[in-house]
């Protein structure tokens, strides 16, 4: 994961790059932390050390971040999907969350973020169990956005990169920022944050342009200011 958030760096301080797709191969998105590595590991070790810690890099990344799931997505790695904006999978990619059966409980975000993203009752019995599931299952329970054949998914998840990185970074960013808010705050303590962002973007020239493109039926030239 050092690597991974050290690219996620690379690619905040970039602003030629609107959005990120990340991605594995086709067996597997990622393989999550390293079993062997925690077999010699003790309790004070991993506390004092904040072990995990340099996971969260991709959840706080203001850019929106694409996860082209293929083959397994187990433990961390479904945890990484999870802290990705949005998921597009393969017919073959297989979700869950098997800490469970290490005598353990996910540690980079599985019991947080997949009751809000697929409700608690298909949470509760994924993270007691072990068990996976489909790409179709989290699909229609709301994990994943699209489903595509194998050789699709990171050619979907590019071409859709491609059309968010089209709008104004000002604009992409703030939705994306009142989006993930609203996990943290009532719906009123949501409702105005979001409209405070609202308001501010009318100091923007971005929408300014955009306001003046569709007045004259046309694209609008934004240019993240």
């Amino acid at each position: 994961m050092g690597e991974v958030s050290m690219a996620i760096n690379l690619c905040e301080a970039d602003d030629s790059i609107k959005t990120v797709v990340l991605t594995g191969n086709d067996n597997a998105f990622a393989a999550g932390a390293d079993i062997k590595e925690m077999m010699g590991r003790q309790y004070s070790q991993i506390y004092r050390t904040n072990f995990l810690s340099d996971w969260d890099r991709v959840a706080l990344s203001r850019k929106p971040i694409i996860a082209a799931v293929c083959g397994y997505a187990l433990g961390g790695g479904c945890e990484l999907a999870m802290m990705c904006d949005i998921i597009y999978a393969s017919s073959t990619a297989k979700f869950g969350q098997p800490e469970i059966k290490l005598g353990t409980i996910p540690g980079a975000g599985g019991t947080q973020r997949l009751i809000r993203a697929i409700g608690k009752s298909r949470a509760m019995e994924l993270v007691l169990t072990g068990d996976t599931f489909s790409a179709e299952e989290a699909a229609a329970a709301g994990l994943v956005s699209r489903v595509f054949p194998t050789a699709d998914v990171v050619p979907k998840a590019i071409e859709l990169g491609e059309k968010i990185g089209k709008y104004s970074s000002l604009a992409t960013q703030a939705a994306k920022e009142a989006v993930n808010a609203s996990f943290n705050m009532t719906l009123n303590e949501g409702l105005r944050f979001e409209k405070r962002l609202f308001h501010a973007s009318f100091a923007t020239n971005d929408f300014k342009e955009g306001i003046k493109a569709f007045a004259e039926k046309r694209e609008a030239n934004f240019t993240d200011t």
